[in-house]
């Protein structure tokens, strides 16, 4: 299937959903206003539910159980309320995409969330944005999967769909990647064009002389993410290790490892995206 019906599929690219739109828009605003942003997501009972879930989920570690929408945007932030409703909304956008383990594909997704936040700060690039960028980076796996199932069901057989090999093996087989459909999401989202272009030009940060900072983190966290998911050692680590975008960066492979989490995303912790 050519890029651009894919992109135009409606099956495919589902329509945001009003309630993430409105808050979206409000956040953009010059001055949020947080009552606003509570009653818009509250009118979504999906959305209110998968937020509360991911603001309880482990990787907060926060003391106390948050019981409402307007608790989660008093504790969390604007910036990972944001990812929140982002993550929240995909997840019920997308909920049985055919050839994907929906669990695995969260599960990785947020480790690739976590590993950009850290790493964001080593590039001096935002780290809240990098994490709602690593969080959707795969998005096009998802739409891919949903637009042209038996291709991707073909494609599956052969490399896996969080490969290390994966964007080639798509490239050769399409012309295009997880990562312009992605980016063709994004837009189609109206997310941030910082975020665009980093999922845009993750495969390759610094092609044609362009420096993409945040693609860049995105590249780094996505290569370990997927590394994990492969269960490669340190020989494989080193060999594998993609670094002339790190050079870019200013970091080398040590310092890398040493952002991993340091707790892997949990099977529960995933298990609020469902």
């Amino acid at each position: 299937m050519h890029l651009d019906d894919l992109l135009d599929s409606e099956l495919a690219l589902p329509s945001i959903p009003r309630a993430v739109a409105m808050v979206l828009s409000e956040l953009d605003s010059p001055d949020p206003d947080l009552r606003a942003i509570s009653q818009h997501i509250n009118t979504d009972i999906g959305l209110t539910t998968r937020l509360l879930a991911l603001a309880n989920s482990a990787q907060y570690q926060l003391a106390y159980r948050i019981g409402s929408v307007s608790d989660a945007l008093a504790v969390l932030g604007l910036n990972q309320v944001r990812a929140l409703t982002t993550a929240a909304a995909m997840s019920g956008a997308f909920k049985n995409v055919p050839g994907l383990d929906m669990q695995q594909f969260w599960t990785y997704s947020l480790n690739v969330a976590k590993l950009s936040r850290k790493l964001a700060r080593n590039a001096k690039a935002n780290s809240a944005i990098a994490f709602t960028a690593g969080l959707v980076h795969a998005s096009g796996e998802l739409v891919m999967h949903v637009g042209m199932p038996e291709q991707m069901a073909w494609l599956n057989d052969r490399v896996g769909p969080l490969s290390l090999k994966r964007a080639k093996a798509e490239h050769q087989l399409l012309g295009y990647t997880y990562a312009e459909v992605g980016a063709g999401f994004a837009k189609h989202w109206k997310f941030p064009l910082a975020i665009v272009e980093a999922i845009e030009h993750q495969r390759a940060p610094f092609d044609n002389k362009v420096y993409e900072a945040l693609a860049g983190v995105v590249h780094l966290s996505s290569w370990r993410a997927r590394a994990q998911e492969a269960g490669y050692g340190d020989a494989q680590l080193t060999d594998s290790f993609p670094d002339e975008v790190a050079l870019a960066l200013g970091m080398d492979i040590d310092e890398v490892m040493q952002r991993d989490p340091i707790d892997w995303t949990s099977q529960q912790e995933s298990a609020g995206m469902l």
